[in-house]
């Protein structure tokens, strides 16, 4: 069974509590030509940035990713004094106020207020931190799941539009055959009384080096290859559909191929209805690359 057909954009959500900590994580996914993760955590987590990541990339393959991490205790926080800092300060207060006439003794509160005084107390028993951890990071897969069931329903429509997309240019190359059909012909009859004119006014040119030109000119006017080129490209896309996943940048190359294909027909055609439908080929051509663009 092929695995289904996956968008690079898509968003995934998840929140949740346990272990005095509820958390919520926020995943946002865009096109990139690689897998690009970018994580922004909490101070202390860093050090989880390698696992989240190796968990991303088994189940990601291309995008930009940016994962957020909003933390917030359920339990009061619960203060404490650094002694050592209280009481290298306070030294420093009292000396000054022995050196200041008529100052007074430092307030309880002014100590408190100074920078690193106070401090969370760090008495949470190692098992209760560990099973934080583990909570959180049992929120980032449910988030990541839900970022991949996104993308997933965004393939599903990507791979409707690019069928119709391809339908289009079938249709559209069935045209340019049947508009093209007369045109080699047209085109050497057309020369060769361009050149019989030519002839009567400047005669010794050899006839049949003159049918060799006539029949070279008309054989560039030929798009059945190119049009025979883009129905094998059209074949080779509905494969890569069936196919589904991981199929981004392969497809990308190809819609270059079919892209290259059209600009030939269009350069050689002889005809304002051909050149109208190439023209119409080119646009429908255009909309697949950049819909191909969005897949991982």
């Amino acid at each position: 069974m092929t695995a289904p057909l996956s968008s690079m954009t898509g968003f995934g959500r998840s929140d949740g509590s346990g272990d005095g900590v509820a958390w919520a994580w926020e995943l946002r996914s865009v096109n990139a030509r690689g897998l690009d993760l970018r994580f922004r955590l909490p101070p202390g987590l860093d050090a989880q940035e390698p696992r989240l990541r190796e968990a991303a990339g088994r189940l990601l393959r291309r995008g930009s990713v940016t994962a957020s991490l909003a933390l917030r205790r359920e339990t009061p926080t619960r203060l404490v004094a650094d002694e050592a800092v209280l009481a290298h300060v306070l030294t420093l207060a009292l000396d000054l106020a022995r050196r200041i006439p008529g100052s007074s003794a430092p307030r309880a509160e002014a100590l408190m207020a100074l920078p690193g005084v106070l401090r969370v107390a760090s008495d949470e028993p190692e098992a209760g931190a560990a099973g934080q951890t583990e909570a959180v990071f049992g929120g980032f897969g449910a988030a990541l799941d839900a970022l991949a069931a996104a993308r997933r329903a965004e393939g599903a429509r990507l791979s409707a539009a690019l069928t119709a997309l391809l339908g289009e240019i079938s249709a559209l190359c069935a045209q340019a055959g049947a508009e093209a059909a007369d045109q080699p012909a047209a085109q050497r009859a057309r020369l060769l009384d361009n050149l019989q004119a030519l002839l009567r006014d400047t005669p010794g040119l050899p006839e049949e080096r003159i049918a060799q030109e006539v029949a070279l000119l008309a054989s560039r006017s030929d798009v059945r290859e190119e049009l025979e080129r883009l129905d094998s490209h059209i074949q080779a896309a509905h494969a890569l559909l069936a196919e589904g996943a991981n199929i981004g940048r392969r497809f990308d190359f190809l819609a270059q191929e079919f892209n290259r294909e059209v600009n030939t027909l269009c350069s050689k055609s002889a005809s304002a209805a051909l050149t109208a439908t190439g023209l119409r080929l080119k646009a429908a051509i255009e909309q697949l690359r950049e819909q191909v663009q969005n897949i991982e």
